[in-house]
């Protein structure tokens, strides 16, 4: 099935892609919307299109190289990794806190 808004619309490149804000502050200060959103806002400054990021590919084409597939799932099996890492640390210290302040609610 190709890559198209149907099957892949903007708002869920833009999850996968991390885009990069683009500000245009020419005629006002910035409005730009705190995450992408689904819609189209009108706003002056915008987040980045996720297949400008690839150059002439087209979004989640790839190569087409069966190393450079392992090589993308490779580095989103490690930023999944990160993730998990970073809440479960956050867990952590919360529990730590709220046992160190006498918290009753605290999480098992």
């Amino acid at each position: 099935m190709s890559r198209s808004d149907k099957t892949k619309p903007l708002w869920v490149r833009h999850k996968e892609h991390h885009p990069q804000p683009v500000h245009d502050h020419r005629r006002g200060p910035c409005d730009l919307p705190p995450r992408p959103t689904r819609w189209e806002t009108g706003t002056r400054c915008q987040w980045e299109d996720p297949g400008a990021q690839l150059g002439s590919h087209t979004c989640c084409a790839g190569c087409g190289r069966p190393g450079c597939t392992k090589d993308q799932q490779r580095e989103a099996r490690n930023r999944n990794r990160k993730g998990r890492y970073a809440g479960r640390r956050q867990a952590r210290q919360a529990r730590r806190l709220a046992a160190e302040r006498g918290d009753e609610q605290t999480c098992p």
